[in-house]
């Protein structure tokens, strides 16, 4: 599967963002395999409108578009960056369901209600998130069709 966004265009996107160690200190390898399990991951997300061409393997681009949008490309690139920092969207995941968690004499009860939607798609950073809500759709749209 393609990949939205290239080493050297992630690369361009980090130089002017904060905390990147750990796409600095991955190799090319890492960074190559975190940028297709990243797109693989943004991929599987319910998007409004159609793929440009139904042969396409990737979502994007769409409705007609022939480029990838900047956004997707940057969203591709943070959650590169979310899992080669070591965030496990599993684990996040699990977490979500988790209603309380007691340490020695500490307890702490979590409202499962508030839990993030990024989370609950799978989507491991936040900022990634706020990429990609643009294009989602509305999940209580309802979209009617009629047959001739």
């Amino acid at each position: 599967m393609p990949s939205y966004t290239t080493i050297n265009e992630a690369k361009v996107y980090f130089n002017d963002r904060l905390n990147v160690q750990a796409w600095e200190c991955a190799t090319s390898d890492e960074r190559r395999r975190a940028l297709a399990q990243a797109t693989n991951t943004i991929d599987r997300l319910n998007y409004a409108g159609c793929r440009t061409d139904a042969t396409q393997v990737n979502q994007f681009p769409r409705d007609g578009d022939l480029l990838v949008p900047e956004d997707v490309k940057n969203a591709t690139s943070e959650v590169a960056l979310a899992l080669l920092d070591g965030v496990d969207p599993e684990i996040e995941y699990a977490n979500l369901v988790l209603r309380s968690q007691a340490y020695g004499g500490l307890k702490a009860n979590y409202e499962a209600e508030l839990s993030n939607p990024h989370y609950l798609a799978g989507i491991p950073s936040i900022t990634a998130w706020r990429y990609l809500m643009p294009y989602l759709r509305d999940p209580y749209e309802i979209k009617l069709e009629r047959l001739t």
